[in-house]
């Protein structure tokens, strides 16, 4: 049992409404293996399981996670392609109340050691090439086995079925990192009802049709992805196919091979998929809706999407604490400028001034999430649990009962929301989250460097591209070269600046921070 206080955590003040539905994520599959024991469920590379198969290979994997040494509360990492194996990992994992983490593949050695080491993880399952550049583990205590994904399954075949144990909903059961201001990651911890919740929602809300079937492009390694994908399918009764292509003919052959009818995607898989010549309209026929988010849509997007769907794209916000969507755009009615869209049924979405009074419509001030307070879903909605082993921020995040998202919006008098500045000058490159304190704390590395700032650009197809801006010590013999270089050794490529601007100096605040808007 997870000693919440003692991780810097934060339990809900009080339990949320029962609205039906799995109880928790450990008994998702329970109602389709009586109703639907043939339905197929799960589709990848690796294999395809209807429900009933499925069931059998997760309790499979809950031996091998035991014969391994996790138990209940024990953190356990996957570092793995979009295939099976991520899902009965991540399905085992909540049914013997371990703790979940999906360490993003792209990321360097030593971002991946961070989060290791920050979150106590105790096993890792990851591809081959992950497990060999992580097998150095001396800087990780307790982490006591790095498996590899081949490995990993023949332990999934060989073990005897796992039992099962009594989970609380309200227990931490995954961990996702996003950026602090300091440049380190910090991870948001959520319980099984948070991750459970917006599937309950689609499921009641007919989000889905009948015998629709969800495709999961974007990696599963991203927590609110393991929430929309197989949280969502498997509430909804339906089959989940796991793509592990994001280029436009990848995904096409993927969406007519399967019929896949809805995915998500970031817009520049979208565009790659709309302008590829050799996707064809034969190959999408099938499907139904792509939801787009992620990044900044370029007005260019927007407009090829609206030829090729007869329907615009609509937006919305979330955030990794809330998990996955706070609000969405109704692409049905006409657009609001610059809205993305009204609270989800679950939500409530307050605007606060600096004394904590609600703001004027029209007026800015910081973006709060909280439960609806009427409606089918009223109190039934709980953010995060707070960050792992930062009680400061915990409290700070969740202070009155809300989710303070950092984020500055202001609220219309239809409930239409709108973003104004996004936290901590968050660039989001391709639907790749890049925190700029990350990529400046690197490039500080170097002794020449005295100041940096790094910032996006505006990119009609990725959305926005990384640059940084450098100011040398004097008479410094550095280059654009020896930075970049730098920053690809310590960062995921993404991260890496696309250039590098020597300034001789910076324009700053009264209390010397840097300007990043005149750099924009």
């Amino acid at each position: 049992m997870i000693d919440l206080a003692a991780h810097g955590l934060i339990a809900p003040a009080t339990a949320p409404r029962d609205i039906g539905g799995p109880g928790t994520v450990a008994a998702l599959l329970d109602q389709a293996v009586l109703d639907s024991p043939d339905a197929l469920a799960l589709v990848g590379r690796g294999g395809r399981y209807s429900v009933a198969a499925l069931d059998a290979e997760v309790d499979r994997a809950v031996g091998a996670l035991a014969e391994l040494g996790i138990g209940p509360g024990d953190r356990v990492a996957m570092s793995l392609p979009n295939d099976v194996d991520i899902v009965i990992g991540f399905l085992a994992s909540m049914r013997m109340g371990a703790i979940w983490l999906g360490i993003n593949r792209p990321l360097a050695p030593p971002e991946k050691a961070y989060m290791l080491r920050d979150a106590g993880v105790s096993v890792l399952v990851a591809d081959s090439e992950v497990a060999a550049a992580q097998s150095d583990h001396g800087e990780v205590p307790e982490l006591g086995a790095i498996v590899d994904v081949a490995e990993w399954r023949e332990r999934v075949v060989g073990a005897t079925p796992g039992e099962r144990v009594d989970v609380d909903p309200l227990a931490p059961a995954a961990i996702a990192y996003t950026s602090g201001t300091t440049g380190f990651p910090k991870g948001a911890v959520h319980s099984q009802h948070n991750m459970l919740l917006p599937g309950r929602v689609s499921a009641v809300g007919g989000t889905h049709s009948e015998g629709a079937v969800i495709g999961v492009a974007l990696p599963l390694t991203i927590l609110n992805l393991i929430v929309l994908s197989p949280c969502v399918t498997y509430q909804c009764g339906l089959t989940l196919v796991c793509m592990d292509r994001v280029d436009g003919v990848g995904m096409a052959e993927w969406i007519q091979g399967e019929g896949i009818t809805a995915f998500s995607a970031v817009p520049a898989m979208v565009h790659d998929l709309l302008t590829n010549p050799a996707v064809t309209d034969e190959m999408l026929a099938s499907i139904q809706g792509i939801g787009v988010g992620g990044a900044d849509m370029p007005d260019a997007f927007r407009r090829l999407y609206e030829e090729r769907f007869g329907m615009r794209v609509g937006t919305g916000y979330g955030l990794t604490e809330a998990p996955t969507a706070v609000t969405v755009e109704d692409v049905s009615q006409p657009p609001v400028a610059g809205s993305c869209g009204k609270a989800l049924p679950q939500c409530s979405v307050v605007v606060l001034a600096d004394d904590g009074a609600e703001c004027e419509p029209g007026d800015p001030g910081e973006v709060c999430v909280g439960p609806a307070a009427e409606g089918p879903f009223a109190d039934v909605y709980r953010p995060m649990l707070g960050y792992w082993n930062r009680p400061d921020e915990s409290a700070e995040a969740l202070r009155g009962g809300l989710l303070h998202t950092g984020d500055i919006g202001s609220l219309d008098f239809d409930g239409n929301l709108r973003i104004h500045d996004r936290k901590n000058d968050l660039i989001i490159r391709g639907g790749a989250n890049v925190y700029p304190a990350e990529v400046e704390r690197v490039l500080h590395e170097n002794p020449a460097v005295a100041a940096c700032a790094v910032i996006g650009v505006p990119d009609d197809r990725l959305g926005e591209r990384v640059v940084a801006f450098v100011e040398l010590m004097e008479d410094s013999a550095v280059g654009e070269q020896d930075l970049v270089d730098l920053c690809g050794q310590h960062l995921a490529r993404y991260k890496v600046p696309e250039s590098v601007t020597f300034v001789d100096g910076f324009a700053r605040t009264p209390m010397g921070k840097i300007r990043k808007t005149e750099l924009r």
